[in-house]
């Protein structure tokens, strides 16, 4: 299996080993089309980096996005704070210039330590439920990277939903009554069966990116497993 690596956030490792083939095959989906899975966090900054070069490499091809959950700091290991050396050294030297070239504004929040993100994903299941993926999730990372709010607050998270074309007062009751939360770790033991360990991780057919992707590499590949059928999920 071909396995790229660029700039991604790591949770414990500074690159991540490739899938086994035979433990994750992926490919078109029961609609005929390419599923493209992505792994992310919404307190990594490639996560959002790189959302404009993976919807435009899908853009008119018969491609399926699919979100996949990765906590990098699950609940109790403590988080980062933006006034340490880690993330001051990593977002002038990386982020910043990375965000320049592509034309992303983006700026490293203020919130210290910076927020568990189980909620937020949370939230995004009962989104994927109702067809709202993708407003979601760029409504969470654009409310974190640009305004600056805490996304692990649900205030925050329901006026994201809100702002999503959800309604707030169900999205804030399926949160409130953990609706979502067998399903959410559900979904964090898959990234565990496919040894995920840093986001963005992008999966389609038996290539996997790690980080950041080139669009016209990504554009190919996806036209490549097109072109070749694809394997069928398990």
């Amino acid at each position: 299996m071909d396995t790229l690596q660029k700039q991604s956030c790591d949770a414990a490792f500074s690159h991540c080993e490739t899938l086994d083939g035979n433990a994750f095959i992926d490919g078109q989906d029961f609609c005929g089309k390419v599923r493209l899975r992505v792994w992310l966090d919404f307190v990594c900054p490639y996560c959002l980096l790189s959302e404009a070069s993976i919807y435009e490499a899908a853009k008119s091809l018969d491609v399926k996005i699919e979100w996949m959950p990765f906590e990098l700091r699950p609940y109790p290991e403590p988080t980062l704070r933006p006034e340490g050396k880690y993330l001051q050294t990593v977002w002038a030297s990386s982020v910043y210039p990375m965000a320049k070239q592509l034309g992303v504004p983006i700026q490293l929040p203020k919130i210290s330590p910076q927020p568990y993100t189980r909620l937020a994903f949370e939230g995004m299941q009962y989104a994927k439920s109702l067809g709202k993926a993708d407003a979601y999730i760029r409504g969470v990372l654009n409310a974190f990277f640009v305004v600056g709010e805490d996304i692990g607050k649900l205030d925050v998270l329901e006026k994201v939903a809100y702002q999503s074309g959800l309604d707030r007062m169900e999205f804030r009751r399926n949160l409130e009554s953990g609706r979502f939360f067998e399903l959410h770790q559900a979904m964090l033991d898959v990234a565990r069966q496919h040894d995920i360990r840093s986001v963005p991780t992008i999966q389609v057919g038996t290539v996997r990116i790690e980080g950041v992707p080139d669009l016209q590499e990504l554009r190919e590949c996806l036209q490549r497993q097109l072109e070749c059928g694809g394997a069928r999920t398990e």
